[in-house]
Order: C-alpha cells, then structure tokens, then sequence
C-alpha cells in the first residue's frame, strides 16, 4: 500500500507519457520545407537585385539632374523587389526555413562581413558580373541595407515558427 496522499486517486492524475500516438498524427512536413527553403534560395536574391538597382537607378537619376523628376523602371524594380521580399517572408507560414536562409545567407553574413572587414564586401561584390546592378548591391551592402533585410527575414521566419510552436502545443 502506497503512502502518497494521493496514491487512492492515482488514475486522475495519470501522466500520459505516450507520445507516439501524438507523433504519428503530426502531418509530414518535409514539402514545405523544400518549398519554402528553395523560395527563400531562389527569390532572396532576386529580390534584393531587384531593389538595389532600382534603388541605384532612383539615386543616379536624383543626384544626377537634382530634380525631384521619377524614373518610372527604378520604380517598378522597387516594388517588385519589394513584392518578392513579402513572397519569402510569407513563405515562412509553410516553413520558417526559407526566410531564415535566405536572411542569412543573402543578408546577414555579407552585412556582417562588409561592416567588419571591408575588403570582404568588395569581394563579394566583384563575384557579381560589372553592371548596375552590382553597383547596387554595393551601395546596399555598405549603407547596410543588406543587413537590415536579413535580419527581418530571419526574424520574420523565427516568429512564423514561434507561432506554429504555440499552436501545435
């Protein structure tokens, strides 16, 4: 006979330690992380080609001429840019992997190393064919641009799992 106060009602206070049945019911997941890690690889630096040189194309034009006057294709290129950045942060509620590697690979880990060697961010830059747009991506990378897209991709992809974490519990 058991000494515990509670030892008589042992049955309502069973712990359910049995999680396989738990386990077998959680859908696979495996085509949405390939889907959304693949966005995240594919559209990222697209998306920032895309802003960089649109961006360059608004700064030449307004420091060029000093007008207020628009460039309607450096326009166009922001927004699609723009457009892309939401479509791989939107991808984290399939899986939070894609924004996270895009984030990182595309904007942290440059920004980080253009702001602590230099040189780096050259380097970086000169693996890209000379055009407009790696002049782009240049200024992005140095005005830290770059950096700031990575992490609110990253943090994008970390609070989709953190929400997908509180409903699965």
């Amino acid at each position: 006979m058991s000494t515990h106060r509670y030892a008589d009602y042992e049955d309502d206070y069973e712990d359910h330690d049995d999680t396989t049945d738990v386990l077998d019911e959680r859908p696979r997941r495996g085509a949405a992380h390939v889907v959304s890690a693949l966005g995240g690889l594919v559209l990222t630096p697209v998306a920032l080609g895309l802003l960089s040189w649109g961006g360059l194309r608004q700064q030449q034009l307004i420091q060029a001429t000093l007008s207020t006057n628009r460039d309607p294709l450096g326009i166009a290129l922001l927004a699609g840019g723009a457009i892309l950045l939401l479509v791989v942060a939107a991808l984290g509620a399939l899986s939070a992997v894609g924004p996270i590697l895009g984030g990182l690979i595309y904007g942290v880990l440059p920004g980080v190393a253009a702001m602590a060697v230099p040189e780096w961010g050259f380097r970086l830059v000169n693996l890209m064919p000379k055009s407009d747009i790696a002049y782009g991506v240049m200024d992005f990378l140095f005005i830290g641009g770059l950096l700031g897209v990575g992490f609110l991709l990253v943090g994008s992809g970390l609070a989709n799992a953190l929400v997908r974490r509180r409903r699965e519990a």
